[in-house]
C-alpha cells in the first residue's frame, strides 16, 4: 500500500450528493495538494483513491451512519497507520475518537444543538461525539462566522485553531440563463421542521397572487413531508403547490433560472448553498435574517423574520409586484455570488492543511 501523506475521508458522501456532499466533491476538485489519497465509494479524478466502505451513506439509512462510525472508529485508524499518513482531514466532524490520528475537521452547522429531539441518534452525535472531535482536533474549519459563534457557544473555544472558510457555487453550471420567467417561487432543500415549509406554505397561501405556484424540490423524507402535504390539502392549495422530489443536478439551473424568487425561510443554517446557487442565477433571494444566511446574502437578498409568516408574505408580493424591485436584486445578487468560488475555498483549505503536513 503506498503512503500518502494526507487522508481525506469521503466515506459519507452519497449516490446524489447535496450540502455536504457537494461540498467535498467540489473542495477536493480544487485542493492544491498532490501527496494525498482519498477513501470514497467513486474514484476521484486527479487524486489517488482507497474504497469506502458499502453501504455506509446516507443511502442505506441509519444502517448505513451506524456502519460509518463503527468503520471510522475502528477501521479508519488501521488505514492511516499503513498509509503512514500525516494528518487526517474529514469534511464533516466525523474522525477516530481517542486514537493517534492528527486531524483536521469541518464544522459545518449545531442545527441540532438549537433544534434538539429527545431521543433522536443525530440529537446525540452532536451531545457527545462531536464534542470530543472538536477537542481532538488540530484545526477546525466553519463554514461561517454564525457556526464559529455557536461552536464557541455550546462548547467554548476549541482547544486548537479555527478558521472561517466559505463554500461556494460551480459558476459554469449555476449562472444566468436569460430564460423567460415563470410564475412560480421555489424552495430548494430538504424538508426537515427548522426548513421553516410549514410558515412558507402558510405565507403562500396568504398570498394576493392567485396565478403563481410554490414548487418545493428536495427529497420526500417520511418523517415530514406527508405532513407538508395534508397542509396543502387543508388550505385548498391544490396543485398550487407542488413537490417535486429530488431535481437532478443537470436540471436544477434552469428551475431556478425561471423562477420569480428562491424563498428559503429557514430558522438556522450553517451557510445555506441554495441561496448563492440562485444568486448566481441572477434569481432574487428571500431568506431569513438569522444565522449564517446574511453572512451570505451579503445585503443582496431580501431578509425577513422567519417566525413572521407576514413578513414572508410580503416579501413575496413584493418581488412579483415590483419589476424595478426585481431587477435590483437581480444585479446584486450576481455581484454578491461572483465574491464566492470554489478554487477560493480549495486555496483556502489547503493553505490550512499544509500548516499541520
Amino acid at each position: 500500500m503506498t503512503e500518502a501523506s494526507l487522508l481525506i475521508n469521503l466515506a459519507f458522501v452519497p449516490t446524489k450528493p447535496t450540502g455536504l456532499g457537494v461540498y467535498a466533491l467540489n473542495l477536493v476538485q480544487h485542493l492544491a495538494i498532490t501527496d494525498c489519497c482519498m477513501l470514497s465509494d467513486r474514484p476521484i479524478a486527479g487524486h489517488r483513491h482507497l474504497p469506502s466502505p458499502q453501504g455506509a451513506t446516507t443511502d442505506a439509512g441509519k444502517r448505513g451512519h451506524a456502519r460509518r462510525l463503527w468503520w471510522t472508529q475502528f477501521q479508519l485508524p488501521k488505514l492511516y497507520r499503513q498509509l503512514k499518513t500525516k494528518l487526517l482531514f474529514s469534511p464533516i466532524p466525523e474522525t477516530p475518537l481517542w486514537s493517534a490520528c492528527r486531524t483536521v475537521v469541518t464544522v459545518h452547522d449545531l442545527i441540532p444543538l438549537h433544534f434538539p429531539q429527545p431521543g433522536s441518534p443525530l440529537t446525540l452525535y452532536f451531545r457527545h461525539y462531536l464534542p470530543q472531535v472538536i477537542r481532538q482536533a488540530e484545526h477546525i474549519i466553519c463554514d461561517s462566522e454564525s457556526t464559529l459563534r455557536d461552536i464557541h457557544r455550546f462548547f467554548g473555544p476549541p482547544p486548537g485553531t479555527a478558521t472561517v472558510v466559505p463554500l461556494a457555487y460551480d459558476a459554469n453550471h449555476y449562472r444566468w440563463l436569460d430564460l423567460p420567467r415563470q410564475p412560480y417561487f421555489l424552495y430548494v432543500g430538504s424538508h426537515y421542521t427548522y426548513k421553516n415549509l410549514g410558515r412558507l406554505i402558510e405565507a403562500f397561501a396568504q398570498t394576493k397572487l392567485p396565478d403563481f405556484k410554490l414548487l418545493i424540490a428536495g427529497v420526500p423524507d417520511p418523517r415530514y413531508t406527508p405532513a407538508l402535504q395534508a397542509q396543502v390539502e387543508v388550505m385548498g392549495l391544490g396543485d398550487r403547490v407542488q413537490f417535486l422530489a429530488y431535481v437532478p443536478y443537470d436540471e436544477l439551473p434552469r428551475l431556478i433560472n425561471q423562477a420569480i424568487a428562491l424563498v428559503f425561510p429557514s430558522l438556522w443554517e450553517g451557510f445555506g448553498l441554495p441561496v448563492l446557487e440562485a444568486m448566481a442565477c441572477g434569481t432574487p433571494v428571500i431568506t431569513s435574517n438569522l444565522s449564517s444566511l446574511p453572512e451570505v446574502a451579503g445585503g443582496a437578498a431580501l431578509l425577513i423574520d422567519p417566525y413572521i409568516v407576514g413578513e414572508l408574505t410580503e416579501a413575496m408580493m413584493a418581488i412579483a409586484n415590483d419589476q424595478r424591485l426585481w431587477e435590483t436584486l437581480h444585479h446584486a445578487g450576481q455581484a454578491r455570488a461572483r465574491q464566492f468560488s470554489w478554487e477560493k475555498t480549495g486555496y483556502q483549505t489547503s493553505d490550512i492543511l499544509r500548516e499541520y503536513l
